[in-house]
């Protein structure tokens, strides 16, 4: 049956993935690969997307790695010319780093100027600096997809079922938000070129950024001082997902590789929620 063996999903495509050094990214750059993909990985540790690539050349795949910082456009720019020598051409791109707050954030309960400049630095700017280092060459191919990873955070605002969640969030959720938005216009933009432009918005997952999310609200509720991170984590779960479980970084790189593929050829300007229902629309 055509299409059946999901090892070909993505066979003879080329990935480059930021912020790929750990957790979702990390997820996403290693189930591309085992789609058939070479995927690029970048992180701003260079170690650790190294870590990746040669986990991703173990199991047989191709990997190409480097440190990358998505607020310089320089570097962004310079990584995919690197990725483009490297394997001939870029077929997808997946804009996946991403900050939650700035120093200090797990201590705080409200934002600061610098949780703003952070979060819309990399979350938003970031995001546009590595799909323009893409365009081009994508254009002049008339062929590509960009799936921009953003959160479900960015959908609606989320209050008293999350125990401690305080205004400290809210320039993760608008930039996330931003996100979305910039997915749309982005798709209108490059439709004529046959390009596919989507989002996936993350729920929750178990990751460094989300126990740094737990310990803020450890150290902002008293009524939780008992709990270790992971258990308030696992609260949250219970409390808003109707499934009743936690989302992985392979359930959201499952999401990416279908976006990714010539299946979702005929989707574009989508925001896909990948987050057990907790929220629906």
């Amino acid at each position: 049956m055509p299409g059946s063996n999901m090892s070909d999903q993505l066979k003879d495509r080329v990935a480059v993935v930021t912020g790929a050094g750990r957790g979702i990214g990390r997820g996403i750059a290693l189930i591309l690969a085992s789609r058939g993909a070479a995927v690029s990985v970048s992180d701003i540790d260079g170690e650790a997307a190294g870590t990746v690539a040669s986990e991703i050349e173990a199991a047989g795949g191709r990997a190409h790695s480097g440190t990358v910082d998505v607020t310089d456009p320089v570097s962004i720019n310079d990584w995919t010319a690197s990725a483009i020598s490297h394997f001939g051409a870029i077929d997808i791109c997946v804009p996946n780093a991403g900050v939650i707050g700035a120093a200090g954030f797990t201590e705080r309960r409200d934002y600061t100027a610098d949780d703003w400049r952070l979060t819309w630095g990399v979350n938003v700017l970031g995001m546009v600096n590595t799909a323009d280092a893409v365009m081009p060459h994508m254009k002049e191919r008339n062929s590509g997809k960009i799936v921009n990873i953003a959160s479900h955070g960015g959908r609606a605002p989320r209050g008293v079922q999350d125990p401690g969640r305080g205004s400290v969030q809210a320039p993760y959720s608008v930039s996330k938000a931003a996100a979305i938005q910039w997915t749309h216009h982005l798709a209108m933009e490059l439709g004529r070129y046959n390009i596919n432009v989507n989002v996936v918005c993350p729920g929750r997952l178990w990751t460094p950024m989300w126990e740094s999310i737990a310990l803020n609200h450890k150290a902002l509720n008293p009524d939780l001082a008992d709990l270790s991170a992971r258990e308030i984590f696992d609260l949250t779960i219970d409390a808003t997902m109707p499934l009743g479980r936690s989302q992985t970084p392979e359930d959201i790189g499952k999401a990416v590789a279908f976006l990714a593929s010539d299946d979702a050829a005929e989707i574009t300007g989508q925001a896909l929620n990948v987050n057990g229902g907790a929220i629906m629309n």
